[in-house]
């Protein structure tokens, strides 16, 4: 869901040079480099390391973990339960070369003087360069909208997007979990593939589709194999159920 950032960005000192004077500081080969904001462009983003380690407390709300992509083949780092969800979402939605946590320290001025601020992650994809931040939307306050409003002009001045992942509808999390447990090469010795993509091409339903082949609870697991791979898929405005109608995808041929 989005978030507002004008209220932050009123306070950014936006006047012109404005690149020159901002910085950013990433890792590489083992050692910090630091530029203006203007040829952050330039950097090899591909091959950054994380600006700081994962850390844990006994007293901290967070929880560090690893998460792993088909996308990129990789473990990647969250330090909490709404940076999992977003790493799964990230996976589901494909075309992800690379996910890197904390990938840089931006340095930048507002009304009240220098700030710093170490967005979330950076994500290189077929599609782009996301810059992304993640807070609960509850949990958001003015200085943050600062922060982020800086990190989304940063991204502008260098051709990436940018977004805050602050909430999500509950259902949407749920139907992307419940498909991530087939995410993984899954074979078809009984051959219900076709089957199911008939179904989805007759526009049936989830549970008629199942209920169709005569290995009901194989094809409820291929069905989730089908959707995660986007051969298949349905509407994730609603929650995931035997009456979500099952289409075919985008990667169906």
């Amino acid at each position: 869901m989005p978030v507002s950032l004008g209220s932050g960005r009123h306070a950014l000192d936006l006047d012109e040079g404005w690149t020159r004077r901002w910085t950013a500081t990433w890792r590489y080969a083992g050692g910090e480099v630091t530029s203006a904001v203007a040829d952050l462009a330039a950097v090899p983003v591909t091959r950054l390391g994380p600006m700081r380690g994962f850390t844990w407390r006994r007293d901290q709300r967070h929880r560090p973990g690893l998460e792993y992509m088909v996308s990129t083949g990789c473990l990647h780092g969250f330090e909490s339960l709404e940076e999992a969800g977003l790493l799964l979402v990230l996976d589901f939605v494909g075309g992800v070369v690379e996910v890197l946590s904390q990938p840089l320290r931006l340095k930048f001025r507002t009304a009240d003087g220098w700030r710093r601020h170490t967005p979330d992650f950076l994500v290189v994809s077929r599609l782009g360069i996301w810059l992304i931040d993640v807070r609960p939307a509850d949990l958001i306050g003015d200085e943050d909208r600062e922060s982020f409003a800086a990190a989304a002009e940063a991204a502008l001045a260098c051709g990436w997007h940018y977004t805050v992942a602050a909430r999500w509808k509950p259902h949407v999390l749920m139907a992307v979990d419940a498909m991530s447990a087939r995410r993984r090469p899954l074979t078809d010795p009984l051959g219900v593939r076709p089957g199911l993509l008939a179904g989805a091409g007759a526009a049936m339903t989830f549970g008629e589709i199942a209920a169709g082949s005569a290995v009901e609870p194989v094809a409820r697991a291929h069905l989730l194999h089908l959707l995660w791979h986007r051969r298949v898929g349905i509407d994730l405005g609603r929650p995931l159920g035997d009456r979500s109608t099952v289409v075919l995808g985008s990667e169906s041929s």
